[in-house]
């Protein structure tokens, strides 16, 4: 069975219905909250409390006008296979805020700490960050194994035991590559191969696909564990060519219409790598390592320090779904660039608190030292 959003008839609403329903004062509140604090599909919407004198039908209809007409929606350089531009909003307000806090804090202010670290503190933030990811990155693909057991396996540079940790030792390698050495590489075909071969090694059922694109003959389909299929993978030919293209942009060769920054190109690609699934398997680790490949590189390097897969891990069927609305509904790549965002603003925050336990430890032992 192939899964399909629901979607409402709203041919039948007139322009007179929805030029009401958004100049009434009563239903502002749900107008707003179709936009924030997320951006929400039908199958939410239609849960809102109304006037009496609307339907559910008529809020989407209206909100969806809203979404086409309103605000500026900017074509994005991805293309589904039916030719059809993925397009995003770039005019909310709260994107505006939200990138200001990410150039003020995450470039070279690592999120606005008053204090500079040497360093040793800085590699001790990075390993911390990047073991996070790559246990994270691995749990989001399946891998079976718990933080303490994960930590423990890397600090003591154990061999792993199955397939789970195969896979954590993986991303770990992949991830410390990305951070020292290919953010100041461009990317290739070739890079793209390698970094998968070492994604996947030793973890897939044919050592032959690591790193071997796939072909039309492979039938790859994304599915749930009932059989239900979410995603079926573009043809090969088209694959192949958007993977140029995508290299293009991810090198700055190919540009967007209007300016996209550079944190929201890192999600495009994050977008992009997943929807073409250019490989058999480790599509998912493939697309997050490429993120933080482009962010170290434009020097957004505080996202070292972000485990963003664990704040992921904690909502993968929102994760997923924010694949399917955007691919789903009219191509609107906004459902996933604000997962994404929402995700990184969270991911900011809990660092903080990390950093604010860390210094008053260290804080602590340093006076019982003078003791």
């Amino acid at each position: 069975m192939e899964f399909k959003l629901e979607k409402p008839n709203i041919q039948s609403v007139t322009p007179g219905e929805i030029f009401k329903f958004l100049q009434d004062g009563k239903t502002q509140d749900v107008i707003e909250k179709s936009f924030y604090p997320e951006y929400l599909y039908w199958d939410k919407i239609k849960y809102k409390e109304l006037p009496e004198q609307y339907k559910s039908e008529t809020a989407w209809a209206a909100i969806k006008f809203l979404r086409k007409n309103a605000f500026h929606r900017q074509d994005s350089v991805i293309t589904s296979e039916d030719g059809t531009k993925f397009s995003w909003l770039d005019s909310m307000p709260r994107y505006n805020e939200f990138l200001h806090e990410i150039d003020m804090n995450l470039g070279g202010a690592l999120l606005g700490l008053a204090r500079d670290l040497d360093e040793r503190e800085k590699r001790q933030f990075i390993t911390r960050g990047v073991m996070e990811e790559a246990i994270a990155s691995s749990q989001l693909e399946g891998a079976n194994t718990t933080r303490r057991v994960a930590k423990q396996m890397l600090r003591e540079g154990r061999k792993p035991r199955n397939k789970s940790e195969q896979m954590i030792i993986n991303n770990y390698q992949a991830m410390l590559f990305i951070e020292k050495d290919l953010k100041s590489s461009k990317l290739s075909l070739d890079v793209i191969q390698d970094l998968h071969v070492m994604l996947t090694k030793n973890t897939l059922d044919s050592e032959k696909d690591e790193g071997r694109l796939r072909t039309d003959k492979d039938e790859i389909v994304v599915h749930s564990a009932d059989g239900t299929i979410y995603h079926r993978t573009p043809r090969e030919e088209f694959t192949r060519k958007e993977l140029e293209r995508l290299i293009a942009y991810a090198n700055d060769d190919l540009r967007d219409e209007g300016f996209a920054h550079p944190v929201f190109k890192a999600i495009f690609l994050h977008f992009w790598m997943g929807y073409l699934h250019p490989f058999v398997d480790g599509n998912g680790r493939l697309a997050r390592a490429l993120f933080y490949w482009y962010l170290l590189k434009n020097d957004y390097w505080g996202f070292a320090y972000l485990p963003l897969s664990r704040i992921i891990k904690s909502s993968p069927a929102q994760y997923g779904m924010a694949y399917i609305y955007a691919e789903q509904d009219d191509n609107d790549l906004t459902y996933f660039l604000d997962y994404i965002a929402r995700k990184i603003k969270q991911s900011i925050k809990e660092f903080r608190e990390y950093e604010q336990r860390t210094q008053k430890g260290n804080a602590k032992m340093v006076k019982e030292a003078r003791i």
